[in-house]
């Protein structure tokens, strides 16, 4: 007599992963090295997986951390990685590493964001930024993504709105259709509204789409680069992205590090 003996919730979390990462069943098996009749087993709910199989087929599916304590949990056990406080102890050497990171950058803009564009720290050259924006928008908790693209906030001052906020608000929705989330879905609309029609043609530089920023010294002209942790194994950590500002100009760098001069003398 057979019975199933397999959770339903772990089936079907397996087949969605799946077909949201548009991998068959058999590049899937290989990926992680078991039988494609296996595999079909597991998302008819006729097998179940061992812990071991779940993380595999989890690391096979480019999941988030979070995502694989999902998997796992849909499948019964427990979840693999921690989620730390910020402030826990444990995580002492990661603050401190950023703080360096952080101040390093000066006197060019940089910023550690959580998830769904929630503040967690900025060096000192963050306020050319924030010059001009409504005080809601920089109450905490700050979310960069609605301070950026905001009628209120950095938007007033962005040269090139229309391309350069939907290029922010396009790399969103790249990032929600790899791991779907209803409030960042949610976010994203509302920063869409805040956003004029977009001219046809590309603004960028060759290499990148710069944000042009007025400034009182200036139109500044900036690029960005984004950095995770991607050997963290704490959900808190793999999280978090550092975004730095470049100059995209001599002038922008002149203008930045005249700022910089000009704050420290104060």
């Amino acid at each position: 007599m057979t019975t199933a003996i397999a959770a339903p919730g772990f089936a079907r979390e397996l087949k969605h992963w799946r077909t949201l990462r548009r991998v068959s069943q058999l590049d899937l098996a290989i990926r992680a090295d078991t039988t494609q009749r296996h595999l079909s087993f597991l998302e008819q709910g006729r097998s179940r997986p061992g812990r071991t199989m779940v993380v595999r087929l989890a690391e096979s599916l480019d999941l988030s951390l979070r995502e694989r304590n999902d998997l796992l949990l849909s499948a019964g056990y427990a979840p693999a990685f921690p989620e730390s406080d910020m402030d826990a102890p444990e995580l002492g050497p990661v603050r401190e590493a950023l703080t360096t990171i952080l101040d390093g950058h000066l006197p060019y803009p940089a910023i550690v964001v959580k998830p769904r564009g929630v503040l967690l720290a900025a060096n000192a050259a963050f306020t050319v930024l924030t010059e001009g924006a409504a005080p809601e928008l920089l109450t905490s908790p700050i979310n960069v993504l609605r301070l950026a693209l905001h009628p209120d906030g950095l938007a007033r001052r962005v040269v090139n709105l229309p391309e350069w906020g939907k290029h922010v608000t396009e790399a969103l929705r790249g990032r929600m259709s790899r791991s779907p989330d209803p409030a960042l879905a949610e976010l994203i609309t509302e920063l869409e509204g805040y956003l004029p029609q977009a001219e046809p043609g590309p603004d960028h530089l060759g290499f990148a789409v710069p944000l042009r920023l007025r400034s009182d010294d200036g139109e500044l002209r900036l690029i960005t680069t984004l950095t995770s942790f991607a050997t963290a194994t704490d959900i808190t950590l793999a999280e978090l992205h550092l975004e730095a500002f470049l100059p995209a100009d001599a002038q922008t760098a002149e203008i930045l590090r005249k700022r910089a001069a000009d704050q420290g003398s104060a």
